[in-house]
Order: structure tokens, then C-alpha cells, then sequence
């Protein structure tokens, strides 16, 4: 009998539900039981309803999943770090280790051959200028742990900096409409390179920036790699267009924001970290569509060549143009000439607050953006009910990481007055302990040099300044001329101070050394202690140590500070997903999170029609030529119904909108 001939006593359509009822009842069994023959021996002979109620449960359930994995998939992002996974994993990236060449410093004593680009020669002092007397256009680089000169680079002219910058425009125009899986590729290759040439990389380093090969591997080679991992994951997403609501006004309209490629980024890099310096704008700034042209520091420009030929070689092997980074070597004039150069369309500047004023300066004629990172004083608290032995690394390691050479780095310790003495009694000794010395040399150091003489010489100032006027000097306080030290080399022997108040220069100065400086919060009291840590011009970064994560929490939001951190330090870089700057004397705008990789676009408005056939047209009422009477009739009748506070309101507004129409 056919089902048309059968629908009439319903046989047919109940054949088919019973079907699908027993398909999902059968699966359900099969999959609690794991045996085929004994799930379908079970099904037959039972209950209908039975088999009517696992099968709604089944269908039931996997609704269910459907929706709760949408949902989890939209604020985690799974499906899309499994496809990002799957990419990383299938694509293999071209190596590039032989179309870079790093010196070889893995032999601390081994002289280098000035024939591989890599000189290295004894010298007793550093120069007096890194110009070179004999050839301006040449920049003398030195070793600051040994006062070894390495290779010179050349001091970059306005001309030079134009030409290059002009080349950088010509490649972006093509790699601007490069696909985001193209600039993975490109980062994928950089990380590739990295993991497997970190001991050279923390060597190079270690050479021209005096740190220890450990600093260089937690600040330049751990961050660096984050930074790729973070952009290889969250890039794409940042950066797709961002749907905005539209008002009841403009219902039939869709609105978002696209970010689109500035052009040519113009970097103007600080010495601490030359490494990441290099690679950090670069890589936000690749991603982001952009060329990228990078004014490194005249006191790390040998290591910056090598590490510039990385991101080079990484673009050339996946087929793009070089060009489209490129290094400027030279003192102020070239980063002025960068500031101001015509093919540059924003600058990214860290550094001190008084070269950044110069920068603003240079920009401001040209209406040229800038992002201005300009170091910090950053707080530690340690309230009164921390585990003093938990929190001794902290204030080690914050204090003396790079020797006290970080723009977060901790300058102020304040410390809750019941545990200050027990406090200061132990970081004495552990302070004295400190190992100083060449970072490459045979022994282990803890500290390693000064990349600016002058900065010890700033530092020895602040020292004398406090002490003369009263502050408690426990150990350190003046350059290390000990017998492991090569002579004259940029070391500061790592220092401990207390008492410290704010007459004092050192209370609101940038140190940017190994100083280890301790205030004494009174009376353990959280509100002293926040007004305290607010009396400084700078503002970028903060943590504060308690027993309880509240308490922490609740000092920590007082701070005037674009960061903060409760019972940790540093960690806020190291999350990439998080902007990094901060306020007052510390600079405005961000790099990093989404908010710094949107700061490398330009943000543009989009508004289309949302139904097909509906669009706005201009009322009479208000077009030209003008009446005034009727204009202002329809037009404050659109104000009440849009705004008005009540129905009435609204309703006359509706017949005005009649009258005026």
C-alpha cells in the first residue's frame, strides 16, 4: 500500500517517526554499551515510549552541545585556534639560517675576524664620541663589559634616511594586500629562527648591550617569542572589521570599523634590549599590512645589523621584498630625520621624556602621529602581611634584572614599616652577594655592564644627591673598579639605599640602574602608602604584594599607573594580549593586546544600506532651497521622537513629522 493510499489511517508518517526514534534510541545504546549486536538485540521488544523518550533525550542533548559549543567557541576562539594549530603544524616554514650570518661569540676568549664583518679590537676607554673623528659617516660600536670595539656602522645622513624610508613605501604598496596567512608565514619563519639560534642571540646581546646571557633570554628572547605567538593567534581576530550598533534613526543602515594599513611605521628603538627592540615594532607593524623603518640606538647598532638581516630573511624566503624593513644607523640627526621624513606615517618612540618632547616637536609641524613610550619609576609594595622570604626574589629580581636597565623595572621599593628593618637586613646581604662581571666571561655573573657610561655618571649623581641629604647608603653607591672588572668598563656596582624622601633627586628621577631603592611606608597604612607611590611624575607600571589578593587589588587601582600587577612583576608584558604604556611623565598611546596593533592602522568608518531597495533620501523638509519654519518644524518633531522622554512626546512628534513632511 502506498504512503499516499496509507496517509489517511497515519501508517506511513508514524512508520518513519519510529524509524528515527529508534535510529537516535540505537545510538544512544551503542554508545553506552560499545557492542553492536547486544545494542540492537536491547532495542528490539522495547517500549515504544521508552525508545520516544532516549531518542528526544539524545536530540535533545545534542541541541544542547550545539549551542553550548557556539557559545564557548565565540568568547574562546576554539575552532579558531585549532585551524591556527592545524596551519602551524602543516606548513612548514623555510629555514633561514643560511641566509643569516651571526658572528660566532660561543668561545667568551675567541678573537673575531674583522674580515666577517664582526671586528672586535682592544681599547682602554670608550670613545669620547661614536661619531667617528676620522669619518663621520662612520659610527663607532663598542663592547661596554670589555671596551672592545666591534665593527662600525655607518651614521646615516636626512638623504639616506628619505631613500631608504622611499623604499619601504614602494614594497608596502604590494605587501599591504597580503593575505594574514602570508604574514603568519612570515612570523612562523622568524620564530623558527629564534628557537633555534637563542644562544647566539643572547650572546650577540650579551656583547653589545653588557646584559647577562639569562637577561637577554627572559627580556629579549622570551618576550620576543610571545609577541610572535600572540600575533599568530589573536592577530587576524584584531584586526577583522568591528561591527558597531547603529541608533533606531538608522535602523536600515550596517556600521563597523575596518583597520587599514598606515603605510610606512618609523621606529626609533631604545639600547636596553636591542633584540626585542628590533624585532617588537617590526612585527606588529608586518602584520599589520605596514612597512616598517627601525632608527636603532648609536649605543647597540652592531648587534641591530645582525638582528635586522633576521626579519630581511624571513620576508625574502617566503617571496616578498626585503624592502620592506629597513635599519637606520646614526645619532640624533638620523632619528630627527626619520621624525620628519615624508614617507614616514607615524612614529613609534621609547626613550627618555626629553628626547620625546623633541619627537612631538619634530612630528607636530607635519601632523604626524606618534606613540611615545617614555620609561618609569615603577612601585613595588610589600605590605605587612607578605612572606618577607617569598617576596625577596621579587624585589632581586625587579630591581636588577638587565642591571636596573628596564623602562618597568622596579626603582621604588616601598616597604610596610613593621617588617622595613627585617627587610633592609636581609637584601643587604643579598645585594653584597651579587656577582658583577663580563657576561661572557668564564664565570657566572649576576649583573652585567652599563650600555652608556653617562648613565653611570647620572647614577653616581643621584647616589651623592640622597646621601648628602640624609638617605642611608648599605652597600654599592659607586662604579665596580674590582680586580674581575676590566678597567674602565661601564659597570655600577649594585647598590642599596634607604631612606629616601621626596627632597631627594633619586625620589622622582628615572635611575635606570642597579638600585635597589627602599621607602619606608609608616605606620603600615595602605592610604599613606598610596599617596606615596602617586608623588612621582612618572606613571607606567606598579605591583603590589599582600597576603590577601583583595587588599592588593583595591591599593593597586588607586595607583596612577597605566599598569599594575597584585603579588607578581613584569607579567604584564609577557601577556600580549594586554596594552603596554602608561601615563603622565611615562608617555601616551599603547604597543601590544589589540589596542597596539590597531594603533599601526588607520581606523576607518564603513556605513552601508542594510535592506536592499532602502536607502535614505533627504526629506523636503530640510533640503534646499531652505524654509525655515517647516526645517525647524520637521526637524525638532525628528528630535522628541527619537529622544523625547515620554509617549506623548512622542506622539506629537509623529504629527509634526505629518505636518512638516
Amino acid at each position: 500500500m502506498s504512503c499516499e493510499a496509507s496517509a489517511r489511517h497515519g501508517t506511513c508518517a508514524s512508520s518513519d517517526s519510529n524509524t528515527l526514534h529508534e535510529s537516535l534510541a540505537l545510538i544512544a545504546i551503542r554508545f553506552l554499551s560499545h557492542d553492536d549486536g547486544a545494542a540492537a538485540a536491547s532495542l528490539s521488544g522495547t517500549n515504544p515510549e521508552l525508545v520516544r523518550l532516549i531518542s528526544t533525550l539524545v536530540f535533545s542533548t545534542s541541541i544542547l552541545f550545539v549551542i553550548a559549543f557556539h557559545y564557548i567557541n565565540k568568547e574562546w576562539h576554539l575552532w579558531r585556534d585549532l585551524k591556527l594549530t592545524m596551519e602551524g603544524l602543516l606548513d612548514q616554514v623555510p629555514d633561514i639560517s643560511t641566509m643569516v650570518n651571526l658572528p660566532d661569540l660561543s668561545d667568551p676568549d675567541a678573537s673575531i675576524d674583522d674580515s666577517h664583518d664582526s671586528g672586535l679590537n682592544s681599547q682602554t676607554t670608550p670613545p669620547k664620541s661614536l661619531v667617528d673623528p676620522a669619518n663621520p659617516s662612520l659610527l663607532q660600536c663598542y663592547s661596554p663589559s670589555t671596551l672592545a670595539a666591534l665593527t662600525p656602522v655607518p651614521n646615516l645622513s636626512k638623504s639616506q634616511v628619505d631613500s631608504l624610508a622611499l623604499r619601504a613605501k614602494h614594497a608596502q604598496q604590494s605587501w599591504k594586500y597580503s593575505t594574514f596567512p602570508q604574514r603568519r608565514r612570515v612570523l612562523r619563519t622568524l620564530q623558527k629562527y629564534v628557537v633555534s639560534h637563542v644562544d647566539q642571540i643572547c650572546r650577540l646581546c650579551a656583547r653589545d648591550s653588557g646584559k647577562t646571557q639569562v637577561d637577554a633570554l627572559l627580556g629579549e628572547i622570551l618576550t620576543t617569542c610571545e609577541k610572535i605567538r600572540t600575533l599568530l593567534h589573536h592577530g587576524e581576530t584584531w584586526l577583522e572589521p568591528s561591527h558597531r550598533e547603529v541608533n533606531p534613526m538608522m535602523v536600515h543602515k550596517t556600521a563597523w570599523v575596518e583597520y587599514v594599513p598606515l603605510g610606512v611605521l618609523g621606529i626609533i628603538a631604545p639600547w636596553n634590549y636591542p633584540f626585542h627592540n628590533m624585532l617588537n615594532h617590526v612585527l606588529s607593524g608586518l602584520f599589520s599590512g605596514n612597512a616598517v623603518v627601525t632608527k636603532c640606538s648609536e649605543h647597540t647598532s652592531w648587534s641591530s645589523v645582525y638582528f635586522h638581516s633576521i626579519c630581511r630573511a624571513a620576508l625574502e624566503a617566503n617571496g616578498f621584498d626585503p624592502d620592506l624593513v629597513q635599519l637606520c644607523t646614526g645619532v640624533a640627526e638620523t632619528g630627527k630625520a626619520m621624525v620628519e621624513c615624508p614617507h614616514i606615517d607615524k612614529i613609534f618612540f621609547t626613550g627618555s621624556p626629553n628626547v620625546g618632547r623633541h619627537v612631538m616637536a619634530g612630528a607636530a609641524p607635519h601632523l604626524k602621529p606618534v606613540v611615545l613610550e617614555l620609561g618609569g619609576k615603577d612601585a613595588m609594595v610589600f605590605c605587612e602581611d607578605v612572606n618577607l622570604e617569598e617576596v625577596f626574589p621579587w624585589a632581586m629580581r625587579g630591581c636588577f634584572q638587565n642591571c636596573g636597565q628596564n623602562c618597568c623595572g622596579v626603582e621604588r621599593l616601598f616597604v610596610y614599616e613593621s617588617i622595613s628593618k627585617d627587610f633592609i637586613k636581609a637584601m643587604v646581604e643579598k645585594v653584597k652577594n651579587l656577582r658583577q662581571g663580563c657576561p661572557l666571561g668564564k664565570d657566572d655573573v649576576d649583573c652585567g655592564a652599563m650600555v652608556m657610561d653617562q648613565q653611570c655618571d647620572l647614577i653616581q649623581a643621584l647616589i651623592d644627591d640622597a646621601v648628602a641629604k640624609g638617605a642611608v647608603l648599605h652597600c654599592g653607591g659607586k662604579r665596580n673598579s674590582s680586580e674581575n672588572i676590566v678597567k674602565g668598563g661601564q659597570f655600577y656596582q649594585p647598590t642599596l639605599i634607604s631612606g629616601v624622601t621626596s627632597e631627594m633627586r633619586i625620589w622622582k628621577e628615572e635611575v635606570f640602574g642597579p638600585i635597589m631603592c627602599v621607602i619606608v611606608v609608616p605606620d603600615d597604612n595602605d592610604d599613606t602608602c598610596v599617596q606615596l607611590v602617586n608623588d612621582c611624575p612618572f606613571g607606567l607600571g606598579s605591583s603590589v604584594y599582600s597576603a590577601s589578593k583583595t587588599r592588593a587589588l583595591a591599593i593597586g587601582s588607586q595607583f596612577q599607573t597605566g599598569m599594575f600587577t597584585a603579588n607578581d612583576f613584569g607579567v604584564n608584558y609577557l601577556i600580549q594580549s594586554l596594552p603596554f604604556g602608561g601615563v603622565k611623565e611615562s608617555g601616551f598611546g599603547r604597543f601590544a593586546g589589540p589596542e597596539g596593533l590597531r594603533a599601526c592602522c588607520l581606523e576607518r568608518s564603513i556605513v552601508i544600506d542594510r535592506i536592499p531597495g532602502v536607502k535614505t533620501s533627504i526629506p523636503r523638509a530640510i533640503d534646499y532651497p531652505m524654509d525655515t519654519n517647516r526645517g525647524m518644524g520637521f526637524g525638532k518633531g525628528l528630535v522628541e521622537l527619537f529622544y523625547g522622554d515620554s509617549l506623548f512626546v512622542k506622539i506629537k512628534a509623529v504629527v509634526s513629522l505629518i505636518r512638516y513632511g
